[in-house]
């Protein structure tokens, strides 16, 4: 230990700053010999990158590849520069995220080859990797992730501390009780690899610039882009942002503050360990997730990297205020072993050899995060034509995959996959700079918590996205975070168990959600529903547009609909309630994390089709409550004079009317399937409409409910979420949107044509309705499902109906095993539960139940 302590002593009293092992960019100078910087860069591009680190040039290398003419990159400096150079260079097939597993996967298969393709060394080691598990808890983390893979192709194994030993002979076995064991996964040398992507980017004819920064952009009025360099205006069809941490610097010239800021992490090396020389092979990548540090094999020695609690971490938040320094590019910053000796202490604990290393060099560089710790890729809403690649904690791993997401986006024009977590509109003007600071710090000391299912993180908390009643309901309730917004989980009442308690299995919630739901059915209970996405549309030709956006036949003057915007593939890329309020005018309502998601898909087509129409987000504005239960008509019709009964407001229809004397918006629907309504209103009255629905429901005994028990109704009527049974991976037909596709209506909708040629073609898979036997763990979503031992699908979203008193959950299955009375299997922590196919819904919606009564009584 003191030997260790020294040699860091040592070290910092030298003051490291610039990292040895890395070459100096080479072969791509704009320079002449005289040092005069000549013009590389055409006049036009069809996409134009700015940024070349190895995201960046990932992007160049797939765009030239696919065949796209005209690719021009730009870095200001030398390639790499920014966080490339200096980065660890880890690569791992895992990710708990569903869809980021495919960007991982990409990479690691590209990686794979691209020497033999581009001719250049990459220095690609794959030892494998293991997550190691010290408590229970994290066993339990493993398995539940262990759930989560099977369906897909990525290697990965849930191993116990005997192989753990074997695969790293080197490790303190005390504490170890189980492992997740990644093959193929190691590490890569970042220089390397970005200088093939580039070898091959140039190989099929994209131009790269270095020593060409950006001085100026400028949007033409036909969406184009005018790029000012010291070298002359470049005009490009697209740009992509993928500065990294100049990214907010670039955002700037067009308007935009976007929510990324660059972190401190450091890195240790070791000279030569003997005992890691004798090895005969290379060890494998671990990863202490009690400790929060990964540690792998560097030639003879060891690399070992922390990530400090969010009280230790430090942040350059002084370039958010002040920009990056000029000419900062490839500097460090100075190390301050201070921060990171508790995990020096644990990683010694774990690999003794450590306490006998010696220290050759230690890095400490900026790596940039967002406030959720995931990259924000794709296109931006607010400018045309404007794309983002940046906010990479990880970019090593995720270039190869994001480089062929994007290109595959750009060169189709719409995304291979769902990949909404990483979409760059799911921030807003609500993340001002003291939230941004907040949540990285907070993500950065998450780095390695436990992931538990219905994850909240609390800092940074609330934005100044509240609903008019948050202040009346912020002591009552476990709050949760949608697109800035908090809105209610579920409530608590004297004598709960109260407090945010996560876990794998079922927990404080459950018993206040069951509650929840027999009020729902029962009674009548108030929801929170304000973080909806809102955008009001009107013109001329607003009936044209929507005709075009939307699969299903556009509502009538005071009527509502659900409706699907589709992809060109005929994937489902949004579910929105369309409400046609007066002649021409529409009132949209979508979900709140894809809020900017659908309005920049909306007014993508109204430039490009040229409607006459204007598109207004009012999201922020209109409050929103949901009044369901049997009881919810008597209490509604205390507080108008409007015909509240089931023949003067039908299901579907709209109205305006007053209720306590303020003008609401109403609308007989509610997700909960059961008799309700959706009152809209402006935000500032929604706190007297709210104290006066509870007033006048005394008698009902009414009282708030919250998106669990919501979740849970909607589940047992069979009712479909965007994100979870319908996205951009499914096509409606197999996701059970039948009813609301309209294959014959006259208007050409986006996506009509493939949805012709699927329906021809016939279907591989569809969703079934799942029942499973569980004792106190429920399905949330992803889940492997298995028959007769082989994978055969996944679950899509999964809850406990306290209708039913089972658990149940949505599964996509092959056509054969969709048979009402299938058994199945649903993986839940390790165990394989029965599960049956049973005929949806499993709990009949209000309007359905009332039609089956008055068929009875004629």
């Amino acid at each position: 230990m003191s030997r260790v302590l020294n040699a860091f002593n040592a070290l910092t009293r030298r003051g490291f700053r610039r990292n040895t092992l890395r070459a100096p960019a080479l072969g791509f100078s704009t320079q002449d010999g005289d040092g005069v910087l000549r013009k590389c860069v055409k006049d036009s591009a069809e996409t134009l990158v700015i940024g070349g680190g190895c995201v960046g040039v990932s992007l160049a290398y797939h765009l030239a590849k696919a065949g796209q003419k005209d690719v021009v990159l730009l870095e200001k400096s030398e390639l790499t520069a920014g966080s490339t150079w200096h980065a660890a260079g880890l690569t791992t097939y895992y990710h708990p995220g569903i869809n980021l597993k495919k960007i991982h996967y990409y990479s690691i298969k590209l990686f794979e080859q691209l020497e033999a393709e581009t001719g250049q060394a990459v220095g690609f080691h794959q030892p494998g990797s293991i997550r190691i598990a010290s408590t229970p808890v994290r066993v339990d983390e493993l398995k539940y992730q262990m759930s989560r893979t099977h369906w897909h192709p990525t290697p990965q194994f849930l191993i116990e501390p005997e192989k753990i030993q074997q695969l790293f002979p080197l490790l303190n076995m005390n504490k170890v009780l189980a492992g997740l064991y990644n093959p193929g996964d190691g590490h890569i040398d970042p220089y390397s690899l970005t200088m093939a992507l580039a070898a091959g980017a140039r190989m099929y004819g994209a131009q790269i610039c270095p020593h060409t920064p950006v001085t100026g952009l400028t949007q033409t009025t036909d969406g184009r882009w005018d790029v000012q360099t010291p070298h002359g205006t470049i005009r490009a069809n697209r740009i992509v942002n993928a500065t990294g941490f100049w990214a907010r610097e670039l955002g700037h010239m067009i308007g935009f503050q976007h929510p990324t800021i660059p972190v401190h992490h450091q890195y240790v090396v070791t000279a030569t360990v003997p005992e890691v020389k004798a090895l005969g092979a290379e060890l494998p990548v671990i990863r202490d997730l009690e400790g929060s540090y990964y540690l792998r094999q560097e030639r003879d020695g060891l690399l070992f990297g922390p990530y400090e609690s969010e009280e230790k971490m430090v942040l350059q938040d002084s370039w958010i205020r002040d920009g990056v320094p000029p000419g900062f590019g490839k500097e460090l910053f100075e190390s301050d072993l201070d921060r990171i000796m508790d995990h020096v202490e644990m990683a010694m604990e774990m690999v003794p050899v450590l306490k006998n290393a010696d220290i050759i060099n230690i890095v400490s560089g900026p790596i940039t995060y967002t406030p959720d710790l995931l990259p924000m890729i794709g296109p931006h809403q607010g400018a045309r034509n404007y794309w983002t690649a940046i906010g990479f904690g990880y970019g090593i791993i995720h270039s190869g995959g994001v480089g062929k997401f994007l290109s595959d986006w750009i060169m189709s024009g719409e995304p291979p996959y769902d990949l909404i977590e990483c979409d760059p509109n799911r921030y807003g003007n609500w993340t001002t700079v003291p939230y941004v600071c907040a949540k990285a710090r907070e993500s950065y000391g998450f780095n390695n918590v436990v992931g538990f299912p219905k994850e909240e993180r609390f800092a940074g908390r609330p934005t100044s996205r509240v609903s008019g009643v948050y202040e009346l309901l912020k002591d009552k309730c476990s709050m949760g975070f949608h697109a800035g917004w908090e809105q209610p989980h579920y409530f608590h009442k004297p004598g709960d168990d109260i407090g945010y308690k996560p876990s794998f299995r079922r927990t404080n919630w459950f018993g206040p959600v069951g509650r929840e739901c027999k009020l729902v059915m029962e009674g009548v209970g108030v929801i929170d529903l304000s973080p909806f996405g809102k955008f009001m549309v009107k013109g001329d030709d607003s009936h044209r547009l929507l005709d075009r956006l939307f699969a299903n036949t556009l509502p009538k003057v005071g009527q509502t609909n659900i409706s699907h915007m589709l992809t060109p593939r005929g994937r489902v890329y949004a579910e929105v309630t369309v409400t046609q309020i007066t002649p021409g005018e529409f009132l949209l309502i979508t979900g709140s994390g894809s809020e900017l998601h659908d309005l920049r898909w909306i007014e993508r087509e109204v430039c490009e089709g040229d409607y006459s129409v204007s598109v207004c987000n009012v999201t922020d504005e209109i409050g929103v409550l949901g009044v369901a239960g049997p009881k919810s008509r008597t209490v509604l019709q205390k507080l108008t004079d409007e015909d509240m009964s089931d023949a003067g407001f039908r299901f579907l229809q709209c109205r305006s009317i007053q209720l306590a004397g303020v003008p609401v918006r109403a609308i007989r629907i509610s997700y909960t399937g059961e008799l309700g309504w959706e009152l809209y209103m402006d935000m500032r009255n929604m706190r007297s409409v709210y104290q006066a629905l509870m007033e006048a429901g005394q008698n009902e005994d009414i009282d708030n409910f919250g998106t669990y028990a919501m979740n849970s109704l909607r589940l047992e009527k069979g009712f479909r979420a965007w994100g979870a049974e319908m996205n951009c991976d499914t096509n409606p037909f197999e996701a059970g949107l039948d009813y609301f596709i309209k294959l014959n209506k006259p208007a050409d909708f986006v996506g009509k044509q493939a949805l012709l040629e699927i329906k021809a073609q016939g279907l591989r898979r569809r969703l079934a309705f799942l029942t499973l036997n569980t004792h106190d763990t429920d399905p949330e979503g992803n889940e492997t499902v298995w028959h007769n031992g082989q994978v055969v699908g996944n679950t899509t979203s999964g809850s406990y109906s306290f209708t039913a008193h089972q658990s149940l959950a949505f599964a996509f299955l092959p056509l054969h095993l969709i048979l009402e009375g299938q058994q199945l299997e649903v993986e839940l922590l390790g165990h394989r539960h029965p599960a049956t196919v049973a005929k949806e819904p499993l709990v009949l919606t209000e309007p359905s139940r009332t039609r089956q009564q008055r068929k009875s009584k004629t």
